[in-house]
């Protein structure tokens, strides 16, 4: 399977991952990516940071101040104390974030429902569910489709839902307990009831919620709201950061006429011990009264956040983008850059998740995430392993290529795969070896005996030419061209081809000399030795090409092995490359040296100076 092929299978299940979790996120979420969102969104909310919340809203807490004062739970009578000392107050509204659905003394009673009637109210209800969690589900052509049904409604006693408006005081907790909607719709079986904080907005705005697919109208206001009329929940800060006052200074008559003038006053419990605390990525034990009045101001100053089907479907399009984007970027370029664009890619993101999320649009983090990380990761350790096996079977390749190709030649061409994609003339020093008589005597040896005699033979020169810097351009049967040149041209060219050739002399006789027989069959050898420009290239097209050189040169030195048979030595090398080897050389360390001789070449018209060369030893 080639590498574009696997690409489009790897993008196009990338793809139908990521629109399956766009799919559930649009329809009901899954609870693992509630569980991740719910931790990124906490780490989102520290990184923004606390911020001050709009003015309109204040608590009247009974806390422990109160408590210690006037008894806790208060009774009905020092709550109507409490409710009428606010009311005198002017506020725009008071909600009462407390159940009263059991009958205390009449005479207290009464007096609440007095004071609860003075001015705007709201008093708290409750839902019980079945199931401690609900599915809901998105349905665009009826707004109220999506709302979970109720099994109970704890509802306040008839004399007080009379006296005031009534709101449910319900929250969606995530798996840890936090607070993350609002349910602002709840729903029974013959009854809608808004909640405690849509009631409290809307009785201090004077005007009725009304209900569209994805958001809820408080007049000309509009609240965009997620699946189920779900209004998110955000928090400014920790405990205290909605204007928080004792209850005991409106008992005791010393509470501001400014903390209550014209706000919406929520009277709840922020005792301790009082069980009606929830954590936040700000707060560990966040007063119930808080939540419910934070989403008051939410709601009345429409700076709440905003994750409604359009956001979802944006994530969605992420979810099935991003996975895209990582995966070709992984096909593209699997090096250094390619995976510094790819965490640059991630880093964007991210940063624009976060600047999204600090300017009130709730994108989910995790969706995306749990999109691209799979698919990416397997995609690639995917090419992570076929690399790796494109990496071994290079190796061997390269491994065979030395073993074959000439010594040198190999590591450069991996350097420069063009390397004499054009013919380059330059200058070269040329070896010829010979073996003499062997063609004959392979007709006795057979095939088998015939290969192990010239792989010897041609280690031998194998490892003369590796050790002198000669690049083994052809071998030839019983003979081979050993090149001083390539792939770049050196000063000691032919100083090299020098010394290699008196190393081939000797070696090649005593390698002859280890097999019995082959002096009876009068088996010998020949090398010729020229220098002088010469044509490299590559011969042949597409899989199968060759590097030869050309060109006089290569004629001469050729020629030069009839030469040495001709006058009987071992070695015969042209004038040129004795004078370009210099004094010093191999040839007169080894040996002797006769000539210059003239010298006729076969094919070749004009006469060339040739030297010959014999071993000391002989």
């Amino acid at each position: 399977m080639n590498h574009r092929l696997q690409t489009v299978i790897a993008l196009f299940f990338a793809g139908l991952w990521g629109a399956a979790l766009g799919y559930a996120n649009l329809t009901a979420g899954s609870g693992l990516l509630d569980r991740m969102e719910a931790s990124l969104t906490d780490i989102r909310s520290v990184i923004v940071g606390a911020k001050t919340p709009p003015p309109g809203v204040s608590i009247v807490a009974i806390d422990d101040r109160t408590a210690a004062a006037h008894g806790y739970p208060l009774d009905r009578a020092t709550l109507a104390r409490l409710v009428g000392a606010i009311n005198a107050l002017k506020p725009k509204a008071l909600a009462l974030d407390i159940l009263l659905v059991d009958p205390g003394p009449e005479e207290g009673d009464a007096a609440l429902a007095t004071a609860l009637a003075q001015g705007p109210s709201v008093i708290a209800a409750a839902a019980t569910f079945t199931r401690s969690s609900q599915q809901v589900t998105d349905a665009a052509n009826d707004p109220l489709a999506a709302i979970p049904e109720a099994g109970q409604l704890l509802l306040p006693l008839p004399r007080f839902a009379e006296a005031a408006a009534v709101g449910i005081v319900n929250v969606a907790t995530d798996q840890t307990g936090t607070p993350r909607y609002i349910p602002l719709i709840s729903r029974a079986a013959d009854r809608l009831d808004p909640a405690f904080p849509l009631r409290a907005a809307s009785v201090a705005l004077g005007v009725d919620p009304s209900i569209e697919p994805d958001a809820i109208m408080l007049g000309k206001l509009r609240i965009p709201t997620d699946i189920g009329q779900r209004l998110p929940v955000t928090f400014y800060g920790g405990h205290g950061s909605i204007a928080t006052f004792s209850a005991a200074d409106g008992l005791d008559g010393t509470l501001s006429a400014d903390a209550v003038a014209g706000r919406i006053v929520v009277i709840g419990s922020t005792v301790t011990g009082g069980g009606d605390v929830f954590p936040t990525p700000f707060d560990p034990v966040m007063p119930g009264v808080e939540v419910m009045s934070t989403a008051i101001t939410h709601l009345v100053s429409g700076d709440g956040m905003v994750r409604d089907h359009r956001l979802r479907l944006i994530d969605a399009g992420i979810a099935v983008g991003l996975p895209l984007v990582l995966v070709s970027l992984i096909a593209w370029r699997r090096s250094a850059m390619g995976y510094l664009i790819i965490v640059l890619t991630l880093i964007v993101w991210a940063l624009l998740n976060l600047s999204a999320f600090a300017h009130g649009y709730w994108l989910s983090a995790a969706l995306p995430i749990a999109a691209a990380l799979p698919p990416a990761l397997i995609f690639g350790a995917a090419e992570l392993w076929l690399d790796r096996g494109r990496a071994r079977h290079f190796a061997e390749q390269s491994a065979l290529l030395q073993r074959i190709e000439a010594p040198g030649l190999g590591e450069w061409l991996a350097r420069d795969p063009n390397f004499l994609a054009a013919p380059v003339r330059q200058n070269a020093a040329v070896i010829f070896i010979d073996l003499s008589g062997f063609t004959g005597l392979s007709e006795n040896l057979g095939p088998v005996k015939v290969s192990e005699v010239l792989s010897g033979f041609f280690e031998l020169v194998d490892e003369e030419a590796r050790a002198h810097g000669g690049a083994i351009t052809s071998f030839m049967g019983d003979g081979a061209m050993i090149l001083f040149g390539l792939p770049e041209p050196a000063d000691d060219d032919a100083a090299r081809a020098a010394a290699c050739a008196v190393s081939l002399c000797e070696r090649t006789r005593a390698w002859l000399g280890s097999h019995g027989g082959f002096a009876e069959k009068r088996i010998g050898f020949k090398v010729g030795a020229h220098c002088g420009p010469i044509v490299a290239s590559r011969l042949g097209t597409g899989d199968r090409q060759q590097i030869t050189a050309a060109g006089d040169t290569i004629n001469v030195g050729s020629r030069l092995m009839e030469v040495a048979a001709r006058h009987g030595v071992e070695l015969a090398l042209s004038a040129e490359i004795v004078r370009a080897a210099g004094p010093d050389s191999a040839l007169l360390q080894a040996g002797r040296m006769e000539g210059p001789l003239e010298t006729t070449l076969r094919g070749r018209a004009r006469h060339i100076d040739a030297w010959l060369w014999r071993s000391r030893t002989l």
